[in-house]
């Protein structure tokens, strides 16, 4: 099992640039595709824990169905909006790295550098074509 662990979302451009970023420091990261395979309330309690920020910050904003649920409300509660979290995934920000190093959320995508045990090993560009690593080729 892997010491880096990503909470990952195929479809979202920042999740995949940051998968390339774990892997160009030559990890290979467990990856849990988390609209598949959701936390459970004790490991998202925790994960957002770790990472120092409130539910609130941890809540996807960005998304269906955070307008239709009306989650911009002050009057939810953490508990509250954990319980959407938990039967709405895609309400849960993302990537979330854990590392030996840190949690956290990987907004914008090269925060995760910061937390990575290994450097770089080579150029990387992310998918927009911004370099991030080196010199492009």
């Amino acid at each position: 099992m892997s010491a880096i662990t990503i909470y990952h979302n195929p479809a979202c451009g920042t999740s995949r640039n940051v998968l390339a970023m774990i892997r160009n420091s030559g990890e290979t990261p467990t990856v849990i595709e988390y609209l598949k395979t959701p936390p459970n309330r004790e490991t998202l309690t925790a994960l957002i824990a770790a990472m120092g920020i409130s539910v609130r910050a941890a809540l996807r904003e960005k998304c269906s169905p955070y307008e239709e649920l009306g989650l911009a409300d002050p009057k939810w509660t953490d508990a509250q909006l954990l319980d959407f979290m938990l039967q709405h995934p895609i309400l849960i920000n993302r990537p979330i790295v854990v590392t030996p190093l840190a949690t956290r959320l990987c907004r914008p995508s090269e925060l995760v550098l910061e937390i990575l045990p290994q450097p770089q090993r080579g150029p990387l560009a992310k998918e927009d074509g911004q370099v991030v690593v080196g010199k492009r080729t």
